[in-house]
């Protein structure tokens, strides 16, 4: 439908303030803080006509087109430096900084602690700030982190900067995903995700730790040391980019048109989940810790991402156990990022494509990377071939995890709701992170043994949870299509900052 002129009148849905009618201002229409930031741009937004397919089609692309390659770059980055670790130990880090027992373990899980402790301060600030800008500011923090490595020389000084590292990294998935739910309608989330959350660090890490591999013995510093000082000069060029370039939404998307910012909101009223409010709402935060959809999802990501802090700290060195060198283990931890970049990117299509089946998508998916843990822990060592195979299967645990975040988008509506959720979930992924490590233990190097067995019970506790999530989600629709139905709806209904649960007509997407 057609929105109205600025001069018209215009009557907003029932939030709760004193005042709910937008009064006009200098000419333009003002509306409630309560409300989503959307609502007040629809109203003071000249009138277009009706957005024809072709002409969607077409500005999906352009946000496409820049939304996603500066989301990617953000969010690899990130990743590069911090499973740049991994790789250094490939290359004398270890012992560099004499480094005991399961030190090198801690030093993967406390980046998961700094994460934990960071979170809900930037919980908190990412609403009250645009969150573009907040986000690339932490990005400049964590490459700052990776810059100040080299300087270390014992387990002290890597666990200070990989703490604080964790606390800027707290908010990359919770902040991409604010983001990109607010430029894309339901279905069009989760192969999004899945081209922005692509798992490329590994094939970058790999490569970068091939090229350093080539320093010459006689050069001034030692060759993990040149690894940190590369990833994060890269990180912070980028972050500095990003930082000036990327929007918080489509109102304040440079490279959109004032018709195209228009229609980029508009589209959007069908998700009812919002865009934008910079008002904390305490009732929404309450509802967001009393949802039990979010601890089913918070503890799917804690047993999901056991596997990926085990992997991601131990992955090159799980490959040079198989008796590869430091330089080929680096190669061949390439294509670890390939198998779970297509993993994601092939369970979220198949997601999106098949309408209300992510629960089912999301346990398919989780079988995969079970075949994959228990060929490796069946299989004996000497068998490459096969150890190699089952290991690449493992890293397809992130087409699970992918889906997983795209339920969270879907469901869960009002800002404040939002961000808390997405905290939440983001505590588990970092909970499970720091688990993950420490179940590979120093004794049981090089088979790691406790590692894989601890792997197949994290992907069939996922399963279960995901089971639950599906019949809960079942129930609620069915409790929604028993209300006696609401009398047409507005488009603005799309943008009063309600939650799901307070809005009539929300249906969960299962």
């Amino acid at each position: 439908m057609l929105m109205p002129m600025p001069d018209e009148k215009a009557a907003m849905p029932d939030v709760e303030t004193t005042d709910n009618h937008s009064q006009a201002v200098d000419g333009k229409l003002d509306v409630p803080e309560d409300v989503d930031k959307a609502a007040g741009f629809l109203l003071n937004a000249e009138g277009y006509g009706e957005l024809t397919s072709k002409a969607e089609k077409r500005l999906k692309r352009k946000i496409d087109w820049f939304m996603v390659p500066m989301l990617f770059l953000v969010a690899t980055l990130g990743a590069v430096d911090k499973v740049a670790l991994g790789t250094s130990a490939l290359y004398g880090l270890s012992t560099d900084n004499h480094l005991v027992g399961q030190q090198y373990s801690w030093l993967g899980s406390i980046l998961s602690l700094g994460a934990i402790v960071g979170m809900p301060l930037s919980s908190y600030l990412i609403q009250r700030l645009p969150s573009a800008k907040y986000l690339c500011g932490c990005s400049i923090g964590w490459s700052a982190m990776s810059l100040l490595l080299p300087a270390c020389s014992n387990f002290a000084g890597l666990a200070t900067l990989r703490f604080f590292m964790g606390m800027f990294e707290a908010i990359i998935v919770p902040g991409i995903s604010l983001i990109i739910a607010g430029f894309y309608k339901k279905e069009e989330q989760p192969p999004r995700n899945a081209l922005v959350f692509a798992a490329a660090s590994s094939i970058v890490n790999g490569f970068l730790s091939w090229a350093i591999g080539h320093v010459p013995s006689s050069a001034p510093l030692h060759i993990w040391q040149y690894l940190f000082l590369l990833t994060g000069s890269v990180s912070m060029l980028w972050s500095i980019i990003a930082f000036i370039f990327l929007p918080d939404d489509p109102m304040n998307a440079k490279f959109l048109s004032k018709e195209q910012k228009y229609h980029a909101v508009q589209r959007l009223a069908a998700n009812k989940t919002g865009i934008v409010n910079r008002k904390f709402k305490m009732e929404q935060a309450k509802e967001a810790f009393l949802d039990p959809k979010t601890w089913i999802l918070f503890f799917f990501n804690i047993a999901i991402n056991i596997p990926n802090g085990g992997l991601t700290t131990f992955g090159g060195l799980i490959i040079k156990g198989l008796g590869f060198s430091g330089v080929n283990a680096s190669l061949l931890s390439m294509p670890t990022g390939v198998m779970s970049t297509l993993a994601a990117f092939v369970f979220s299509l198949v997601a999106a494509k098949w309408e209300n089946r992510r629960c089912l998508v999301t346990i398919i998916a989780c079988i995969v990377p079970i075949v994959g843990a228990a060929v490796v822990y069946a299989l004996p060592r000497t068998n490459l071939g096969g150890q190699m195979v089952g290991l690449y299967l493992l890293y397809t645990y992130f087409g699970p995890y992918v889906v997983g975040i795209s339920l969270a988008q879907a469901n869960t509506a009002g800002h404040t709701k939002k961000t808390v959720v997405f905290a939440i979930l983001y505590i588990g992924y970092a909970v499970g992170n720091l688990i993950g490590p420490q179940t590979f233990r120093a004794s049981q190097a090089p088979a790691y043994t406790g590692g894989f067995t601890a792997m197949i019970v994290c992907y069939c506790v996922c399963i279960g949870l995901m089971c639950m999530y599906w019949s809960l989600a079942v129930m609620q629709n069915r409790r929604i299509d028993a209300r006696e139905p609401r009398s047409g709806d507005d488009l603005l209904d799309g943008f009063t900052d309600l939650t799901d649960q307070q809005q009539e007509a929300f249906r969960y997407t299962t």
